[in-house]
């Protein structure tokens, strides 16, 4: 047994003793040990994190589709104000506005501006039943000024408007025509010591259509 305590030292774990020698058996390297083609541990994380990323992307996508799918643009409609009511309470605080007495049809007043410490004119904002746009300010500037705030500072002059006959008492029997460049088209006209200035995108027919309406004496 001296001789198998010697060898032992040699030998190592995995062998054993048989017929007077040492018995190795059949060698296992780490090699063997792990089957080839078979993927190890870190591997396989590298694979469960790639498929999981692939579930999230497609999980998200679907999420994605799902919301436009319920998704629906909004058409949000203007809100029409009652112009009259508001010149009624600018009348009664001492002011005296031009507006339109009636709208055609179809047509709403979207809203008005009064005059305050900053802003010194009076203006009534309105939509035509096709959705453009009209307005009628009223303030105490030049034309010139007035046009190269609300219109364009490059605007030219287009033919003016005289208003009808059967229009008894308009706030200006003439009025001076003005265009820009970006199919916007005014009419102007000084009444006392105001400029009124009628301009919007509408065609000058429907300006010419405003003018006819405007009053300056007390709302009804």
């Amino acid at each position: 047994m001296q001789q198998a305590d010697a060898s032992a030292s040699v030998c190592g774990v995995g062998c054993w003793w048989t017929d007077g020698d040492w018995d190795t058996g059949p060698v296992m390297s780490e090699q063997q040990a792990q089957p080839a083609g078979r993927p190890g541990r870190y591997q396989r994380s590298v694979v469960g994190l790639a498929t999981s990323l692939v579930v999230t992307v497609v999980a998200i996508g679907g999420l994605l589709y799902v919301m436009g799918a319920f998704r629906h643009d909004l058409e949000v409609e203007p809100e029409a104000v009652d112009h009259l009511e508001i010149v009624r309470s600018a009348q009664r605080a001492g002011l005296d506005p031009i507006y339109p007495a009636a709208l055609p049809k179809g047509w709403i007043a979207t809203g008005v501006d009064v005059p305050t410490e900053d802003e010194r004119g009076f203006m009534v904002r309105l939509l035509t039943d096709d959705e453009r746009f009209v307005a009628v300010r009223q303030e105490d500037a030049s034309p010139g000024a007035l046009l190269s705030r609300w219109v364009d500072e490059d605007t030219e002059k287009r033919a003016g408007y005289t208003v009808p006959a059967s229009v008894g008492s308009p706030v200006a029997r003439e009025w001076k025509g003005y265009a820009d460049s970006g199919g916007d088209s005014a009419l102007v006209a000084e009444v006392g010591d105001q400029t009124v200035l009628v301009f919007g995108s509408a065609p000058v027919e429907d300006l010419r259509t405003i003018v006819d309406a405007l009053v300056a004496e007390p709302a009804g």
